[in-house]
């Protein structure tokens, strides 16, 4: 650190203007300016020390100082002797420089390990396998997927991405699609309107397949159906005095062939599917009473027929209704959200492509079998689930040209279990285990030690030549809830059912503790 000049004051110290003498003022001692005007009196004259300087000699050396300073400044004093001799240059001692200080080398950044973009959360070490249960013959070309409902983690999966054929647990896609496109609330609408010749009246089909033709108040199959005898009274009323001479029967609304190429004409005679007209009743069954009952080659003329007769006994056409027709009278299906129910819960075939083909018109689609794929799926869009690699030849399931991957089920299962918009309407179709009614309530299912499941499992069944399926939800015994799915295809026989509903009970056992194994 460099010593400071002791002439030069400190900061706070007085400058030498404050102390400047007289003289330098202007005036000298003794000269008096008569023009001027009588000085003020002197101030009392301050004590002095007789050792300090004299203010000519103090300015003096503050001016030095000044003149030393600025010599400095340019690295050189001149100096000179007291006699008046000639003065010369001195050279200043130089500042000796200090050592140029060496830098510290600064050392390398460590190199960073990249870090994954979403912290990974440690699964826990699940120890209860149903490996075995899989490795059953019976389940035949075996797939499945087992997802933790609340997490989305899958716990067991067995060929989970491959679509398959799904057999009847196809309806929970129809469904689904139905409930996004159609609405809960939509009801299927059965019309008569005028003709186009005096005392003549047209019998529109609107897709209503549970129309029945039993009396009001005598339920068919389909409980809470639209009546035609109730059609019946509405058209004669608004007929009022002109006699109902003929029939029409109008069922342009769906379009041919009402048989999907795929499925086995059993399947009708059977009784177990009807042709898809816009316009039957009763499913088309012989028997409006029971579930299983066999089915016709010409729904439409049975439907025409059992109106007829209700009308006293007219004659029948085939023919379209005239363009702004007057309407008549007109009755209505029951809700969207209770043909779900309906259908789900005995796997009704009927239901399944009314709504399959409903959806296709209503979604602009088109009216025929080949519309129902681009339908449904538009319609699943809504879930927000990947669609990939599912095909739709029907709406029940009973094609093998059906394709979806059991993950797709385990998902929307998920949804369906948190009631997501509609989707509650589903859950509330499933049959349960050991319930009082639907196709798991039978005598074969989850029976023996597989009780211990009952209650627990809310699911719907699939069976097609080819394959049993099963797919749904399960409240484990843990207390946690799991979505499901399992195939077994192939040439599997019915015992294959026993299969499904073992493993499905290893599932309800070992909740979420279930392993991969």
């Amino acid at each position: 650190m460099d010593t400071p000049d002791p002439t030069v004051p400190e900061q706070g110290e007085p400058s030498g203007e404050a102390t400047q003498p007289t003289e330098l003022l202007g005036s000298h001692p003794g000269e008096t300016d008569a023009a001027a005007p009588a000085a003020a009196p002197a101030p009392a004259a301050l004590p002095t020390d007789p050792a300090a300087p004299s203010p000519a000699r103090r300015l003096r050396l503050i001016i030095a100082a000044a003149v030393a300073f600025v010599l400095l400044g340019s690295g050189a004093v001149w100096a000179g002797t007291a006699s008046g001799g000639t003065a010369e240059p001195v050279a200043l001692a130089a500042p000796t420089a200090s050592a140029t200080p060496t830098p510290t080398p600064t050392p390398d950044a460590p190199e960073l390990r990249p870090a994954p973009a979403v912290a990974t959360v440690a699964s826990p070490l699940r120890t209860c396998s149903v490996a075995d249960l899989a490795a059953d013959s019976r389940l035949g070309e075996f797939q499945a997927q087992v997802v933790n409902a609340e997490t989305g983690e899958i716990l067991f999966d067995r060929g989970g991405s491959t679509a398959s054929r799904a057999a009847s647990v196809l309806k929970v896609l129809t469904s689904a699609a139905a409930l996004s496109v159609l609405g809960p609330d939509y009801r299927a609408t059965t019309t008569v309107v005028a003709g186009s010749e005096p005392g003549q009246v047209v019998l529109v089909g609107g897709g209503d397949l549970t129309l029945s033709s039993t009396p009001t108040g005598d339920e068919s199959f389909y409980g809470g159906a639209a009546h035609l005898d109730a059609l019946a009274e509405q058209t004669r009323a608004a007929m009022g005095d002109t006699a109902i001479t003929s029939v029409v029967l109008d069922s342009s609304y769906f379009g041919d062939p009402g048989w999907e190429p795929s499925w086995d004409r059993k399947e009708q005679t059977d009784g177990y599917m009807p042709l898809i007209t816009a316009l039957q009743v009763d499913g088309d069954r012989d028997n409006p009473y029971n579930s299983t009952s066999a089915r016709s080659d010409d729904p439409v003329a049975r439907a025409g027929a059992a109106f007829a007769d209700e009308l006293g006994g007219v004659s029948v056409s085939l023919g379209t209704a005239p363009a702004g027709a007057s309407p008549l009278a007109s009755v209505q299906s029951q809700p969207v959200s209770t043909l779900i129910q309906q259908s789900l819960i005995v796997s009704d075939n009927a239901i399944a492509e009314m709504l399959g083909r409903l959806v296709a018109v209503e979604g602009g689609a088109g009216n025929n079998f080949g519309a129902i794929q681009p339908a449904v799926l538009a319609g699943l869009a809504e879930y927000g689930i990947d669609t990939a690699g599912i095909r739709i030849a029907d709406g029940s399931g009973l094609s093998d040209n059906n394709a979806v991957p059991p993950a797709y089920l385990t998902k929307l299962f998920q949804k369906i279990n948190a009631r997501e918009g509609s989707l509650g309407v589903i859950f509330d179709g499933l049959p349960v285990a050991g319930g009082s009614s639907g196709s798991l309530s039978y005598s074969d299912r989850f029976s023996g030690a597989n009780a211990d499941a009952d209650g627990a499992v809310f699911a719907k069944t699939g069976w097609i030549d080819t394959g049993y399926t099963l797919s749904g939800i399960i409240n484990a015994g843990d207390g946690s809830t799991l979505t499901f799915a399992v195939y077994a295809l192939g040439d599997v026989g019915d015992n294959a059912k026993q299969a499904i509903d073992t493993i499905t009970t290893g599932f309800f056992r070992c909740g979420n503790n279930l392993s991969n194994n």
